[in-house]
């Protein structure tokens, strides 16, 4: 702990934004050193993101990419508000959702036919390993796949997804709905999953 942190109670904790402030800090001096420290820290996750929603490995590298650089550009406008983390989260999302439209991808929408035999099946996910759901999120179509992954693993709402993507709250749920049913039915067809 730096002597930034000292406190008269020595039982306090600093939180994780204190923590990282001074590299922040430096990061926003252009201190190179501390710019690769936040890259270390939060490349991973950011890698993920960009992944589940590119769905392309060469396609996540060059988003990891264009966010940090963006991120380091912009980085004087982080004013500690919210965790840095999210503040970075919100530019890699952005990053990949504006490549998505730039290519023209379009949402599926209800006139998808489903097969009628999975859309009332509980699903039984004991036992499912990340790779296995990670493989049927991958054979989802881009649309499915992305409001999939924007509300369940990054956390927004629909509200959100719906200003995002510039569709409907409805479309969002909707959308939402059919890309479980569809994991489901993959899962169940390589015979992942049973039916109960």
């Amino acid at each position: 702990m730096t002597a930034n942190y000292k406190t008269k109670n020595a039982n306090v904790v600093p939180s994780y934004q204190e923590i990282h402030r001074d590299i922040i800090e430096l990061s926003k001096a252009q201190n190179s050193q501390a710019q690769f420290q936040l890259y270390q820290l939060y490349s991973k996750a950011m890698y993920n993101i960009c992944h589940r929603i590119m769905n392309n490995r060469e396609e996540a590298e060059d988003m990891l990419q264009e966010s940090f650089t963006e991120a380091f550009m912009k980085i004087d406008t982080f004013r500690f508000e919210s965790a840095f983390g999210a503040w970075l989260k919100r530019i890699t999302v952005n990053k990949c959702i504006n490549a998505l439209k730039k290519r023209k991808a379009e949402l599926v929408y209800t006139d998808t036919v489903s097969d009628s035999r999975y859309e009332d099946e509980e699903f039984d996910n004991k036992g499912l390993t990340v790779e296995q759901v990670q493989y049927a999120l991958e054979e989802l179509p881009e649309g499915y796949r992305l409001v999939f992954s924007l509300f369940l693993l990054e956390g927004y709402d629909h509200g959100e997804i719906s200003q995002i993507l510039g569709i409907s709250e409805s479309t969002s749920k909707s959308q939402y709905a059919r890309a479980r049913q569809k994991i489901q039915q993959i899962l169940i067809q390589k015979g992942y999953g049973r039916q109960i």
